[in-house]
């Protein structure tokens, strides 16, 4: 029997995701191969903590930059821990979520325990958010990608989130360290922390993580707003070939194992197929 693939993620005050992200990827992984920790102990545990490895943890504050390296020292030490008894380990944030693409009619579990030639792979990034025309706030008890029909393609979000080895993940797992990053064309990272208007904004006032250091990185990530305003919406498919072979092709300055930005259009329409998945 081919061994099985296990989730890891960390969450703090993230009420919006942590249901979804245990109910997405047990159906896709199984509950017994999904391990959360949780940061804080005046933290609620979900709702299905009782069927994951949950593992409450007393919260550490930490600028934002500390902060991130702290959650990937951790979590690759974790993860190097689950192997030999794992054929892959994913690991992302609690608001990140690892698809296939459905034309393949492949579950995540099937296609990652295929023989994958690379130690790791990052999936293409797609960063949701909350049309400013016409999209109304969240409904928890629906599928997010079919009441969401925009993303940006970002590298950002192009992440190397899966490991077949025991590796170590650099900050906020946008790298695998000391290791080129291989995109797989197959696999896509939808990011939904804009995904909801509102708690977007209130998060991005949050006095605390303001004063941590987050403050700049907040406005970057609501100027994901105006893209999907301001910009005409491409179609996906052409553009997720086109996004793939760039990043591939070029890096970030003084950064060679993470893709650059790309240039010109970057705002997709979500292709239908995806809308029933998250």
């Amino acid at each position: 029997m081919k061994k099985p693939v296990a989730a890891i993620s960390m969450y703090r005050n993230a009420p919006l995701f942590v249901d979804k992200w245990i109910s997405y990827y047990a159906e896709q992984l199984g509950h017994e191969n999904l391990y959360l920790f949780v940061d804080g102990l005046d933290q609620p545990l979900p709702k299905e903590a009782e069927k994951i490895h949950c593992f409450q943890i007393p919260h550490k504050s930490f600028s934002r930059a500390k902060g991130d390296r702290f959650r990937a020292k951790k979590i690759s030490t974790f993860a190097q821990s689950l192997f030999p008894k794992y054929s892959a380990v994913i690991a992302m944030d609690i608001d990140e979520f690892l698809v296939v693409d459905p034309k393949l009619g492949l579950g995540l579990k099937a296609y990652l325990q295929q023989q994958i030639a690379t130690t790791s792979c990052s999936a293409l990034g797609l960063d949701v958010g909350q049309h400013p025309q016409g999209e109304k706030p969240i409904d928890l008890k629906k599928p997010f990608l079919s009441q969401r029909r925009f993303a940006q393609i970002s590298d950002r979000y192009t992440k190397a989130v899966a490991m077949f080895e025991p590796l170590v993940w650099g900050s906020g797992f946008h790298r695998v360290k000391g290791k080129d990053f291989v995109i797989d064309s197959n696999l896509f990272l939808f990011h939904f922390g804009l995904v909801d208007y509102t708690t977007a904004a209130n998060k991005s006032k949050d006095k605390e993580l303001n004063q941590s250091g987050w403050k700049g990185h907040f406005n970057r990530r609501m100027g994901l707003y105006e893209a999907l305003e301001e910009e005409t919406p491409q179609d996906a498919d052409p553009l997720f070939l086109t996004a793939t072979k760039y990043f591939t092709k070029n890096r970030r300055w003084l950064a060679w194992n993470k893709p650059a930005t790309l240039k010109g259009p970057s705002v997709i329409k979500i292709p239908k197929r995806f809308e029933k998945i998250v």
